[in-house]
């Protein structure tokens, strides 16, 4: 059996965690700063046990921190995790203009 890195496997939770458009946008609200989760349930058509469910997965990915403050439970954003999934899509970003310039130089040469 092939072992996978560490790294590996934070970025397959990092992308399952934002494969779902709730937790996209929990996301976003979160990038203005921390928010209890009523504050984040309120603009969604769902449960607060939904939205709970959705927090998890986040925190479970460690792209947010919960903080629990008597009844109120506070959550921030932790760019790590995100810096980590943009580090490994530049990489094939790069792939891909060189591809794309590639393409464009063949193109040139066809019309020559």
């Amino acid at each position: 059996m092939v072992e996978q890195e560490s790294d590996d496997l934070d970025l397959d939770a990092v992308f399952g965690a934002l494969a779902h458009p709730t937790r996209r946008e929990l996301i976003e609200q979160l990038a203005g700063g921390p928010k209890s989760v009523g504050d984040l349930a309120e603009p969604h058509d769902m449960s607060l046990a939904a939205v709970s469910k959705h927090l998890q997965v986040l925190e479970d990915a460690e792209l947010i921190d919960v903080e629990k403050d008597g009844r109120v439970r506070r959550c921030h954003l932790d760019g790590a995790p995100l810096s980590n999934a943009f580090g490994w899509l530049t990489r094939y970003r790069v792939f891909w203009e060189d591809r794309f310039d590639a393409l464009e130089d063949h193109l040139e040469g066809a019309d020559q």
